[in-house]
């Protein structure tokens, strides 16, 4: 028998299929693939127990013909095992950027971060309101009680403890200032309602800007403009005034028939009770005064 003949016998099997090889050959050129061993693979879809162990030879898959992917075919993980050992070898090495660490926040300062804070819906817009910066003047807006029948709120807006605006971080606070009267009006009001403004005793450094006045206007919900029945302003100086008549362009002609001007406290009392609204100090002292100059003046 020649060499030939007999190389091919000993490559193939008695049934005359190649047998597996039982090493992988890495010696090699560059372009020399590796060749992978693997078990005979039988597929058939027949599972009667007469077939379990034969596989059609129009089935039969050679392994043998497999290329497996070159060595430069595969991603070099070095950098990222490195990475995954020890996370500062990475910065060490330069390979990735240095990372700050998040602080702790303690359950105490999550409670009062969320005390500080507060979200609020205004023309279907969510609002963050800044209540640490507003605290010292929440008082200028304030439930005075009802009037008539049902739940037709008073609502008091007392210019007084607005903030002076040689502030530096005035625009800050009439910025949370003005979200928060908006929706605590809209928290305040069930049905039909009336502002009670506080004018007196005002220093002209501590009223409301004519830009503010029009925000609010503008950004009040159509529900509270209907059910506004009126506008008190009480102890009224001559800029609320020129406020208003300048205003009077921006608002509607039924919104300024709605205001109403008053000088005194008895003159307020006259037309809504006052058992549930609180007087600021101030205006009770001005009040006290002017009543006492009128009285000399006659």
């Amino acid at each position: 028998m020649d060499p030939a003949s007999e190389s091919k016998m000993t490559s193939e099997g008695d049934d005359g299929r190649p047998i597996p090889p039982t090493s992988l050959p890495l010696q090699g050129g560059p372009s020399q693939r590796k060749k992978l061993s693997a078990p005979r693979i039988s597929l058939s879809l027949d599972h009667s127990e007469d077939d379990l162990g034969e596989t059609p030879d129009d089935l039969d898959i050679n392994v043998d013909e497999l290329d497996t992917p070159d060595e430069g075919d595969y991603l070099d993980y070095t950098d990222h095992e490195m990475d995954w050992e020890d996370p500062g070898a990475a910065t060490r090495s330069g390979t990735s950027d240095s990372y700050n660490t998040i602080p702790t926040y303690s359950a105490e300062e999550e409670r009062r971060d969320v005390k500080l804070w507060r979200t609020v819906i205004i023309g279907e817009q969510e609002h963050r309101i800044n209540m640490k910066v507003i605290e010292p003047y929440m008082k200028v807006i304030s439930h005075g009680g009802y009037y008539g029948s049902g739940v037709n709120a008073i609502i008091v807006f007392a210019a007084c403890f607005l903030p002076d605006s040689a502030r530096e971080d005035y625009h800050e606070i009439m910025e949370n200032l003005f979200l928060y009267v908006i929706s605590t009006l809209e928290l305040m009001v069930a049905e039909d309602y009336m502002i009670v403004y506080l004018n007196g005793a005002t220093p002209h450094r501590r009223m409301p800007g004519l830009g503010w006045l029009k925000k609010c206007y503008q950004m009040i919900d159509r529900r509270l403009r209907k059910n506004l029945k009126s506008f008190i302003i009480v102890h009224p100086s001559w800029f609320i005034r020129t406020v208003l008549a300048i205003t009077k362009p921006f608002i509607s002609a039924k919104f300024s028939s709605k205001i109403k001007y008053v000088s005194s406290l008895d003159e307020l009392q006259e037309l809504i009770p006052m058992d549930s609204i609180q007087i600021p100090e101030c205006i009770i002292k001005l009040d006290k005064e002017l009543k006492e100059a009128a009285e000399n003046s006659k």
